[in-house]
């Protein structure tokens, strides 16, 4: 057998070199989940997936701009999220209180932003400053716990904030949950085409579309002079979106405001034009 040789994995490629049998598909390691909704989750008409391949990039605050834009657009939205050892969502907007049993005991209602958006959380459940100490299997039994047990209602966008890699929760995410698509966020790294490329192979290997590339820290502004820096390095996004097809790319530049905005929980008030081209794809 040659050696060093690449393989791209695909859908019709990816063969376990162990079984020498394909790894198995969303659609075939379980069923259809569009097909399962209960009543608690029956009003969801759209899902987003936000990932990254690495911590660290900003995937919380793009969900957060996401899930604020929806809202201004006239969505009714909602956030999952999945982040269960990470959780910072309800903290960005500024929610304290607890999510609470159904009147029956039976489901869970969702806390709600200033502006109603429906957010769920491990941080909701429990004091902010306790950790997760958990394995694996039972935070991504909490993920699917949190979409089949919350009653969600009517809702037209819902976003889920992924915990950063490819592992256990992800994979439960894109097997369990009806994803429509997946929105990638990265940073101006030498290693993003490496990180892109591990998140690109996922979705191929779920069958789910990649709807859009958020390089966020893309750049600096000098509130001086108004000269742009590249603090991080080049950008790489562009080169990484041509190779695996992508068409909706975003670049946000590294805005102090927006952290002090989401420090305050007032994440609601982020403004989202820098992320016009994926929202285009989203909402039509």
């Amino acid at each position: 057998m040659e050696q060093n040789k690449k393989v791209e994995v695909t859908p019709e490629n990816s063969i376990n070199p162990k079984t020498g049998k394909p790894y198995r598909t969303h659609r075939e390691s379980a069923p259809d989940p569009k097909t399962v909704r209960n009543d608690n989750n029956r009003g969801v008409k759209h899902v987003i997936a936000v990932m990254s391949g690495k911590g660290g990039v900003g995937k919380s605050l793009v969900t957060s701009m996401l899930a604020a834009q929806a809202r201004r657009n006239g969505f009714k939205t909602a956030i999952l999220d999945a982040d269960i050892t990470g959780p910072s969502i309800p903290k960005s907007f500024g929610i304290t209180g607890k999510a609470m049993p159904s009147a029956d005991g039976q489901s869970i209602i969702p806390c709600e932003s200033q502006n109603g958006i429906k957010i769920m959380s491990m941080n909701l459940l429990m004091k902010d400053t306790d950790p997760v100490v958990w394995r694996g299997p039972i935070i991504a039994s909490a993920v699917t716990e949190f979409w089949e047990k919350t009653t969600w209602g009517d809702t037209d966008y819902m976003f889920i904030d992924c915990p950063p890699g490819t592992g256990d929760v992800p994979l439960t995410i894109f097997q369990s949950l009806p994803v429509d698509g997946i929105v990638v966020v990265t940073s101006p790294q030498d290693l993003v085409s490496m990180i892109v490329e591990k998140a690109v192979k996922m979705a191929a290997m779920m069958n789910i579309p990649i709807l859009g590339l958020v390089e966020n820290m893309s750049y600096y502004v000098c509130p001086d002079c108004g000269k742009q820096h590249s603090i991080f390095g080049e950008s790489h996004v562009d080169e990484a979106a041509e190779k695996h097809g992508i068409d909706a790319v975003a670049k946000l530049p590294i805005n102090p405001q927006n952290a002090s905005l989401v420090d305050a929980g007032r994440a609601e008030a982020l403004d989202g034009e820098g992320l016009k081209e994926i929202t285009e794809v989203i909402f039509g």
